[in-house]
């Protein structure tokens, strides 16, 4: 009898076990990490001797490396590419300011698409696709987001003050103060994600600040190098940002041992343009200092230097392990519709896409597709045909549509062949011509909701310049110079009665409109200095919505902001903030908080 019972007992548990491993979610977890300004030189696994990386290094030879991966030449539109697999010209990221570093409201995101499909997102760190509405990271897919404004610390958009040491960020859009360095906070926050959501399938994508400067360092991870004399004193605070990572990267992989996750995790390491800081040739004395794995151009460059990175992934349950090296032409538009792929579902995209699921090149299971890709650098109003373009396929480059390299026999881009070779010039243009034509009729400037909430904030950071730069960082809101107005395109989400808070200093300050600031500090071995806020004095402020007359107010310097109130009616317009200066002198309101009164 009892062994009776014992028998039927087992049975069942193990009928229970094998029910639960049906019903278990098999598909694999996806952790993303892309960095801010580091080359594909900038890694001791590439070939620099000096830096100092031995966990990246380690996990690339138990990964597969992707050696001619490309991406664009600065960091938001690499970011919006990778998300979206549409090159940044179609999605509305063509820059990193002036109203065009906000991904367009109907691109579909990588997170949107897994979100749907039952994946738990996170992303933790860097954005910089908008911080207005409907542009914010959990606004595009992510169920939880901490991340700073703008695109680095420290910049307009950033919560006041931050400079990479016990800062105040973003959590879904709501101010929350931390301390301990950003980097360190971006992986804690990273694995605390992890641990919790590690019984169903999910999505980290992990996208840091660092190195971008400003190059703000500890002092241990900069003394790793202070006395390198073969690089500059930056170099030293970029090369310590990186290890760094290099260290937090290591805390990651072993969280995922840890709770037993590791084997069907894709772990990814890479970045998002050429290196902006590890290496230079001094114009002086004309020697190299840093390294850039033989290429010509850093980042912003049309050349391999500023688009080619390092891409490295592991999925040992996937097969994806060994070290070993894929040396076809990919970029980072392939990487929704691969990583799609890989997680088993299906994404069929209503508007073109310049990426190709990768999945079974990965795999092993074919050959990589025979294609052109584009790239370039627009940084202006509004992109132009030909700027700083680069046309690629598995070994040739044509720049600006007149210098062509062949990489497999000149890596450096020494060697113009093109009047060697008119035919393969001609038919490169060919695909550029045709596909600009594509693209530019997708073209549009991204629209910013006002009215979503009883109070919208604005910053200069996204106007919408035409001939010069707006304040981008905090640093050149201290300095005070006077801005140019310009207008932002918005829409009203609701019509009725706005406030318009026109400010000098963010609201989060306290600082009056004519305050200055004598908080500046001096630059230290491990960080950069601070310069002092500026005052400055305003006499008039004004604001115009669309074609309606504008409306005025007498400002008092002792206030935090001048108040103007309108009637606005629905829809997409635009909309101007500035103010007289006590000389006469027009300047945009650096802050507009846009209140919707009840």
């Amino acid at each position: 009898m009892l062994l009776t019972i014992s028998i039927l007992l087992s049975s069942c548990n193990e009928d229970a076990k094998k029910v639960e491993n049906e019903e278990k979610d098999t598909r694999p977890n996806i952790v993303f990490v892309i960095t801010d300004d580091q080359g594909y030189g900038d890694l001791g696994h590439t070939g620099n001797t000096i830096i100092k990386t031995p966990h990246i290094d380690k996990f690339s030879t138990e990964s597969v490396n992707l050696t001619n991966y490309h991406v664009g030449t600065t960091c938001a539109p690499t970011r919006a590419g990778l998300l979206t697999g549409r090159n940044c010209n179609r999605n509305g990221v063509w820059h990193t300011i002036m109203g065009a570093s906000m991904l367009n409201r109907e691109e579909v995101t990588m997170a949107d698409v897994l979100q749907q499909n039952g994946y738990k997102t996170g992303m933790f760190g860097k954005w910089h696709l908008g911080d207005n509405s409907p542009f914010k990271p959990h606004e595009r897919g992510f169920d939880e987001a901490f991340y700073h404004g703008g695109g680095g610390i420290g910049q307009t958009p950033d919560y006041w003050n931050n400079d990479y040491f016990d800062d105040t960020y973003y959590r879904n859009g709501t101010p929350e103060k931390k301390e301990g360095y950003c980097t360190d906070i971006w992986f804690n926050e990273a694995l605390s994600f992890i641990e919790a959501k590690k019984d169903e399938p999910f999505f980290c994508y992990l996208s840091l600040n660092a190195p971008h400067g400003p190059y703000n360092v500890s002092a241990e991870y900069y003394d790793i190098y202070k006395d390198e004399t073969s690089i500059s004193e930056k170099q030293k605070r970029f090369y310590g940002m990186i290890s760094n990572i290099d260290d937090n990267f290591s805390k990651l992989l072993k969280k995922l041992e840890t709770l037993g996750i590791a084997e069907n995790t894709i772990v990814v390491f890479t970045t998002d343009n050429g290196t902006a800081r590890g290496y230079k040739v001094d114009a002086k004395t004309n020697k190299v200092l840093g390294y850039n794995a033989e290429m010509r151009g850093t980042k912003g460059s049309e050349y391999d230097g500023g688009h080619r990175v390092p891409f490295i992934l592991r999925w040992p349950d996937g097969g994806l392990t060994g070290g070993k090296t894929l040396n076809n032409l990919v970029a980072h538009v392939d990487m929704l519709p691969t990583f799609v792929s890989l997680t088993g579902e299906k994404f069929t995209s209503t508007k073109a896409l310049d990426g190709v699921d990768l999945s079974n090149y990965l795999l092993g299971k074919s050959v990589a597709p025979k294609r052109y890709l584009v790239t370039d650098t627009q940084r202006v109003p509004w992109p132009i045909k030909g700027k700083n373009s680069c046309v690629m396929d598995d070994n040739w480059r044509l720049i600006n549509g007149k210098e062509l390299y062949d990489i497999s026999v000149d890596p450096g881009q020494e060697n113009n062949v093109a009047d060697a070779n008119p035919e393969k010039v001609a038919e490169m243009n060919a695909f550029y011509e045709a596909w600009w034509q594509e693209i530019i009729k997708e073209t549009k400037f991204s629209v910013i909701d006002l009215g979503v909430r009883s109070m919208d904030a604005l910053t200069c950071h996204d106007a919408r310049t035409i001939d010069f730069y707006p304040p981008w960082n905090q640093q050149l809101i201290r300095a005070g110079k006077p801005m140019e107005p310009a207008p932002f395109t918005v829409n009203f989400v609701r019509a009725g009665k706005y406030k318009f808070h026109l400010r000098r200093w963010p609201s989060e300050s306290g600082l009056a409109l004519g305050a200055e600031l004598k908080d500046g500090r001096a630059a230290t071995r491990n960080t950069e200095a601070i310069v002092n806020g500026k005052a400055m004095q305003f006499k008039k402020a004004y604001v115009k919505v669309g074609e309606a007359e504008k409306v005025s107010v007498a400002v008092d310097n002792n206030a935090e902001a001048a108040v103007l109130e309108m009637e606005v009616p629905k829809g997409e317009t635009k909309l101007l903030a500035y103010f007289d200066m006590v000389d006469g002198t027009p300047c945009n309101a650096f802050y507009i908080d846009v209140e919707k009164v009840e």
